[in-house]
């Protein structure tokens, strides 16, 4: 079956094959990649850099006319006011990546007045590519998606991110991993946003949560959701999310019982329910240390 893809989807898919092959020749020799460090855990390759520039180059060449929001040179190319922005992850999991563990991704979406309409992920080690235009569905290479059909939190797979940089709020992380851990069929955190998200679109997930993430990590994989058949917000169950760094995406059953859950961590949450979890995460710090005394009483 031949797609009848949309031109800028196209164009996309160019660009990410582009980014994809360079990223393939450096995993092929990854000990010789330059690696620096951006803040605390947070690494940029000169890999991301050569991706990103190519595909910067491909998109302007088709669209000289059109906005730029890339991760690593932010929007310093393209129009400066333009209606069409493409937002670039060129290299989404570059952890992984310097590692050698093959689960990354090139991340390439179009907002138009700041809606996402066209999106494409692509991972270069399987040669996945997963494709979206806004109204028209989601497709992994020539096959449309479908969000899976689970309806019960307990017998789905959730993936996750988990906090790396200096001032994450760790306590609370580990409460909210708690608290769904022991309501589903698994928590995974494969480290790349994009493909997480491409997953629950898949179906391969049935819901995935994170905080702290930026537009260029969730911006393509949160159309390929929603085309998909599944839903995508913040932690309270608001549509807006690009910005605000809380991102929930799910089946739309699952994704309902996640909100119940993860609803009162949001930053959205009312004052009333933000108090109730300072004054648990207070309670259990203070029975933590408690015991810590039992135990090193225990011990003496």
């Amino acid at each position: 079956m031949t797609l009848n893809l949309h031109p800028m989807v196209n164009v996309a898919i160019k660009a990410a094959r582009t980014a994809g092959s360079i990223i393939n020749r450096a995993a092929l020799d990854i000990e010789s990649v330059r690696v620096s460090q951006k803040k605390a855990n947070d690494f940029v390759t000169e890999v991301d850099h050569a991706a990103e520039q190519a595909i910067i180059e491909t998109l302007l060449t088709a669209y000289p006319g059109h906005g730029i929001l890339a991760e690593e040179s932010g929007n310093e190319h393209g129009a400066k006011d333009s209606e069409f922005v493409w937002i670039i992850d060129p290299l989404d999991g570059t952890t992984n990546f310097i590692h050698g563990l093959p689960v990354y991704c090139v991340s390439i979406a179009l907002a138009v007045r700041g809606k996402v309409e066209q999106a494409v992920v692509y991972d270069p080690t399987r040669n996945d590519l997963f494709t979206a235009t806004k109204g028209r569905g989601a497709f992994l290479n020539d096959r449309r998606i479908r969000v899976s059909k689970r309806t019960q939190l307990k017998e789905s797979l959730i993936s996750t991110g988990f906090p790396f940089r200096q001032g994450d709020n760790f306590n609370q992380y580990l409460q909210m991993m708690g608290d769904v851990m022991q309501r589903t069929a698994g928590l995974r955190r494969p480290g790349s946003a994009a493909l997480d998200l491409a997953y629950v679109a898949a179906g391969y997930t049935e819901g995935f949560f994170e905080l702290g993430l930026q537009p260029w990590d969730v911006a393509a994989g949160s159309l390929l959701v929603t085309e998909a058949g599944g839903l995508v917000g913040n932690f309270t169950g608001e549509a807006e999310f690009l910005d605000q760094q809380e991102i929930l995406a799910g089946t739309p059953r699952v994704y309902g019982q996640m909100v119940s859950i993860l609803g009162k961590y949001s930053k959205f949450a009312p004052a009333g329910e933000k108090a109730a979890l300072r004054q648990a995460a207070a309670a259990q710090t203070e029975a933590a240390a408690d015991g810590e005394g039992s135990v090193g009483d225990a011990l003496l």
